[in-house]
């Protein structure tokens, strides 16, 4: 009996041996400057896709029919003189930045911090994935693929309620938004205080995307009450629905200059990050 409890205890430490080197791996990583770097250069990545998203978002005022959605901002830069190179350094700084936040979801501390790092991850990495996909010369859409994904959600056992709380969640993401642009919550992810100019933005730019998503949350609750997958179509979808509201065209430009604001913001995030 004495072996076996002693073999168990070896057995166990040899466990958390392992588990406490693969995390201290991870930190390793974490704390590596090619991952930190890597970071910073997404957040940059980031700013360039918003300020793209904001220019969109002025040609559905129009009525341009232009697919204001992280596709169609790629789509857009692709288009553009060296676009190639650009959309391969996107890709790798967006795909750093998802590296740098799962090495967040291990050495992190609290259960709140590991999902919200771990739902970025996801975020980050299929920006990556996009963006490759077109530097590769091939093309995708976030409105199909939102529409597919609602679909075979909406097929799956209490799928019509899955859905429309998939809808809440989002809302309540761009609810979360609007409240740390407006408290000047994300000066907690700075090192530093980037100055005046990079707050307004910040405070601006918060806002304006917990509104967007807002609006797109509320379409995967339409599409769920309707049992119509086709209605929820991203933000592009989102934006359009908003366009044809009384005052919509107003709207839409507040929300296009939130979006270059957050873009703005996120080149001093790409400096002053805490990573």
């Amino acid at each position: 009996m004495r072996q076996t409890s002693t073999g168990q205890h070896r057995s166990g430490s040899g466990a958390a041996g392992a588990s406490g080197s693969a995390k201290g791996a991870v930190a390793r990583a974490n704390d590596h400057p090619v991952v930190e770097w890597g970071a910073r250069a997404g957040f940059a990545a980031s700013g360039v896709l918003h300020l793209v998203l904001a220019w969109l978002t002025v040609q559905v005022t129009m009525g341009s029919g232009a697919q204001a959605s992280q596709s169609g901002a790629v789509a857009t830069l692709s288009r553009q003189p060296f676009g190639e190179v650009l959309l391969w350094l996107l890709a790798v700084g967006f795909g750093l930045l998802a590296l740098w936040q799962l090495t967040e979801v291990v050495t992190g501390e609290e259960l709140t911090d590991k999902a919200k790092a771990g739902g970025k991850a996801v975020m980050y990495g299929a920006l990556a994935w996009t963006t490759l996909t077109f530097a590769l010369g091939g093309h995708t859409s976030s409105n199909q693929q939102t529409k597919d994904f609602t679909r075979t959600l909406m097929d799956a056992p209490a799928g019509q309620v899955l859905v429309g709380l998939l809808g809440v969640i989002v809302a309540g993401i761009g609810a979360y938004h609007v409240y740390k642009g407006w408290t000047r919550g994300f000066l907690d992810d700075l090192e530093e205080h980037p100055g005046g100019w990079a707050v307004v933005a910040g405070r601006i730019g918060y806002v304006a995307k917990g509104i967007s998503l807002g609006a797109v949350g509320v379409l995967f609750v339409v599409a769920a009450v309707r049992q119509k997958a086709g209605e929820a179509t991203g933000l592009d979808g989102a934006l359009k629905s908003l366009r044809d509201l009384p005052a919509g065209v107003v709207v839409l430009i507040v929300i296009a200059f939130g979006l270059a604001a957050y873009g703005v913001y996120s080149f001093a995030r790409a400096r002053y990050a805490r990573v």
